[in-house]
């Protein structure tokens, strides 16, 4: 079921780090809602086959995946930053912010943190970022899982109170259906008005 392993914690194990974070975001593409990051850290004796890119999961694999991860990790950590901070930083910088968040919501000072796709500018521990990482790396999937469902929740959630979106079918992203319903209600207080701009016109 893909390349997911622990190749890379390995060698990083080998080199006598003991703590390594897996960091990875969802929510970055979305017309509206949070950008959401997650951070684990595994026991070096801990491995499931199952654990895999998010992507690749189902809704129901994700959800039962993302408790084993809660209950096998050492730790855990979420960060979560508002339509409203993306819209004012930029989606880039709210995602750095994010996974800033998480990092810092693991309760354990990590010693190697391995991301996807891009790192932090700054560099406070040793770290390594891992182009398409959540299809490689054991720690960076079941971080993807953590964030999706955790960013999924929120956006079922947000559908309570603006149904006519339907948040809850496609989170928060771009769709056929969901750029209709922006064309017809206009957006809502969730919505990125930065992202909006192909889809409806703001008064200046």
């Amino acid at each position: 079921m893909g390349r997911v392993n622990l190749d890379i914690e390995q060698i990083i194990w080998s080199n006598g780090f003991q703590r390594i974070a897996g960091v990875d975001e969802a929510g970055c593409g979305p017309l509206a809602g949070p950008v959401v990051a997650a951070a684990v850290v595994f026991p070096r004796d801990f491995y499931h086959p199952e654990i895999n890119d998010s992507k690749k999961l189902t809704s129901s694999k994700r959800e039962e995946l993302a408790q084993l991860i809660r209950d096998k990790a050492i730790a855990t950590g979420i960060g979560v930053v508002s339509h409203s901070e993306i819209d004012r930083m930029n989606i880039r910088q709210a995602t750095f912010k994010a996974m800033r968040k998480a990092l810092g919501s693991l309760g354990i000072k990590p010693d190697y943190i391995l991301f996807d796709g891009y790192e932090l500018p700054e560099r406070l521990f040793r770290q390594e970022a891992i182009i398409n990482g959540d299809e490689i790396s054991f720690t960076i999937a079941a971080a993807s899982i953590l964030a999706k469902v955790t960013r999924d929740h929120l956006m079922i959630k947000y559908h309570q109170q603006y149904p006519q979106y339907g948040f809850d079918r496609h989170k928060g992203y771009g769709t056929v259906f969901h750029r209709e319903m922006i064309r017809k209600y206009g957006p809502c207080p969730l919505h990125r008005k930065t992202f909006l701009h192909k889809i409806i016109s703001f008064p200046d």
